[in-house]
């Protein structure tokens, strides 16, 4: 099988191609989840995504021809789970599909930018793909609006926006503010430099609380001034990353709410920056890289 190694802020990827969808998942009568008559991309992930027998990365992506959208992107966690979506993942999967995939006819020509609209797991997202010398550069993605209604994100148990809420944990009390970017988060504010807290002690801990029936990823930040915030990840299903676009999404939405930051600013995670807008229109705005590091052949029982 054909890979190619991507990664955003090294966030990264073994991304898969696809001109003729594999994917035959059916909403079959009777049943509330959708059949898999088709690729086991869940089995693939955990092999492909294990550092040591395989290629290594904190999930797999699968970009795919869609009936509603210019493309489809179908995202796993390295222990096979599915996410909705994933902000450092689409601007991977939308560099991937315009350097492989994307018809010749399709394309501008120079430098400018592509617009395109992908498929997930939360909707149809919106991204533009700069280029300077007719490469692919920084790409901003269309993140849309928020859910903060907490049977919604979900949040169990409340009513009411999920604002620095107490989640009890056998290594202590935590205060999160939850946010969902089509998948759900629980952002902690910390006095503590976030490059000393526990964050794979912790992570689990309120990643599998029962606050959370789907389960949550977990953002711990530092707030440097309005327009400046540093954070560390703990992603649901995979552990820690050194990114995560969804989770700096949220982030600047919990500061923002929280009276915390400015409805702009600059997220520094441990693998770079990402420059995050929450919009008037209600619409969260977030520019990044993505980047090509190999691709291979791989072999797969």
């Amino acid at each position: 099988m054909r890979f190619t190694k991507m990664h955003g802020l090294g966030n990264d990827y073994v991304v898969l191609g696809f001109r003729e969808s594999p994917d035959l998942s059916l909403l079959c009568e009777g049943e509330s989840e959708p059949i898999n008559l088709g690729f086991d991309f869940g089995g693939l992930s955990v092999k492909l995504c294990d550092r040591h027998f395989g290629v290594g990365a904190d999930g797999l992506i699968a970009v795919l021809p869609s009936k509603t959208a210019d493309l489809r992107m179908r995202i796993f966690n390295i222990d096979g789970s599915e996410a909705e979506m994933c902000g450092n993942g689409i601007r991977c999967a939308v560099r991937y599909y315009i350097e492989n995939l994307m018809p010749s006819d399709s394309k501008p020509s120079g430098d400018e930018d592509i617009a395109l609209r992908v498929e997930t797991g939360a909707g149809i997202k919106k991204v533009v793909a700069a280029r300077v010398n007719d490469v692919v550069g920084m790409l901003t993605v269309n993140m849309g609006a928020p859910t903060l209604d907490p049977p919604l994100i979900p949040v169990a148990a409340l009513s009411v926006r999920a604002i620095d809420i107490p989640v009890e944990t056998p290594i202590g009390v935590f205060y999160a503010t939850c946010v969902s970017m089509g998948n759900p988060h629980a952002v902690i504010f910390m006095d503590e430099d976030v490059n000393s807290v526990d964050v794979c002690g912790i992570g689990p801990a309120i990643e599998t609380h029962k606050l959370f029936p789907r389960k949550t990823n977990v953002e711990f930040v530092n707030v440097i001034s309005p327009s400046n915030l540093k954070m560390r990840v703990w992603e649901r299903g995979v552990g820690e990353t050194l990114a995560c676009g969804t989770g700096a999404c949220a982030t600047l939405v919990a500061a923002h709410l929280t009276d915390r930051a400015s409805r702009n600013a600059v997220l520094h995670l441990s693998g770079g920056d990402l420059h995050i807008e929450w919009a008037q229109s209600g619409e969260v705005m977030m520019t990044g890289p993505s980047v090509t590091v190999f691709t291979g052949k791989i072999d797969i029982d």
